[in-house]
C-alpha cells in the first residue's frame, strides 16, 4: 500500500525504478484531480505521509486501461534510455503535461544546471525524497485550481526519443509512428515550470501548458510552495518547446 523512497540509490535500476513510479504517482494525480476517470479506475496508496490515488486497470473502464497499457510502454522506452519527452495530452489542446527525462552516463556526479549547487555534488536520497514530494504538492495544487475541462475532453499520449541512440524501427508496446507537429491550441497558451527531481542516475522534469483562462483564478502565491508546508492528502479529493521561458511555479 505504500509508494516507498528507498534508503539509497546506489544501482541506475533503483533510480529507474523511483523514476518509474514517480511517474505513475504524477500522471495519476493529474487525471484523478482533473476528472478524467472515475474513482472505480484508482486505488489508495501513501508516498511516504502523503495520500496518493494510483491508476489501474479497471476493465468497467477502457480508458483508464488503455492509458496503464502507455504507461508500461514508456517504461519500456526508459529503460532502454531511448525516452526523452512523454507528453500526456487533453486535445485540441487544451492542457499538456510534459514529462522530460535525462539520464547520466558516469555515475552518480552531475550537473543539474543549478546555479546554487556545484558541478560535482552528489545527489542524497534526502535530495531526491523532498523534490518528489514537492512535485507532487505542485500538481496537487495546481489540478485543484485550474478551471474545469470540456465534457467533451479527449486524452493523448506521445513519446519522443533520443535519435542518435534509439533504433528506428522502435516502437515500445501499445505506440505507432506518428509525425511529431507541435501543439495547436484554441486560446493563448501559458507555460509553467512545475518541478525537477533529480537522483544519482536520473532527472525528471515536468512542464504544463495549458490555456492561459484557465490561469485566471489560480493565485500565483499559492504555486510558490514551500518544502515545509504541511503534507497534502489527495485521497477523497472531489472533482510543450520554449522551455527556458517558461513560467516557473
Amino acid at each position: 500500500s505504500a509508494v516507498a523512497f528507498p534508503q539509497k540509490i546506489a544501482t541506475e535500476q533503483q533510480s529507474l525504478m523511483l523514476v518509474k513510479r514517480l511517474l505513475a504517482v504524477a500522471v495519476s494525480c493529474i487525471t484523478y484531480l482533473r476528472g478524467i476517470f472515475p474513482e472505480s479506475a484508482y486505488g489508495t496508496r501513501y508516498m511516504d505521509d502523503v495520500c496518493v490515488k494510483i491508476l489501474r486497470e479497471d476493465k468497467n473502464c477502457p480508458g483508464s486501461t488503455q492509458l496503464v497499457k502507455w504507461m508500461l510502454g514508456c517504461y519500456d522506452a526508459l529503460q532502454k534510455k531511448y525516452c526523452t519527452n512523454y507528453w500526456l495530452c487533453l486535445q485540441t489542446v487544451t492542457e499538456c503535461y510534459h514529462f522530460k527525462f535525462k539520464y547520466t552516463h558516469n555515475g552518480p556526479l552531475l550537473d543539474f544546471s543549478s546555479k546554487d549547487k556545484k558541478s560535482d555534488s552528489t545527489v542524497t536520497c534526502a535530495d531526491t525524497k523532498k523534490a518528489s514530494i514537492l512535485l507532487i504538492r505542485k500538481i496537487y495544487v495546481l489540478m485543484q485550481n485550474l478551471s474545469p475541462l470540456p465534457n467533451d475532453v479527449c486524452l493523448t499520449m506521445k513519446l519522443l526519443y533520443y535519435d542518435e541512440i534509439t533504433p528506428p524501427d522502435y516502437q515500445p508496446p501499445g505506440f505507432k509512428e506518428a509525425k511529431y507537429e507541435g501543439m495547436m491550441f484554441n486560446e493563448e497558451p501559458m507555460h509553467l515550470n512545475v518541478g525537477e527531481v533529480p537522483t544519482p542516475f536520473h532527472m525528471l522534469k515536468l512542464k504544463i501548458t495549458t490555456e492561459k483562462q484557465r490561469m485566471e483564478n489560480v493565485d500565483k502565491n499559492i504555486l510558490k510552495q514551500e518544502e515545509t508546508a504541511e503534507p497534502l492528502q489527495v485521497c477523497g479529493v472531489s472533482r510543450g518547446d520554449p522551455e527556458e521561458e517558461n513560467q516557473d511555479m
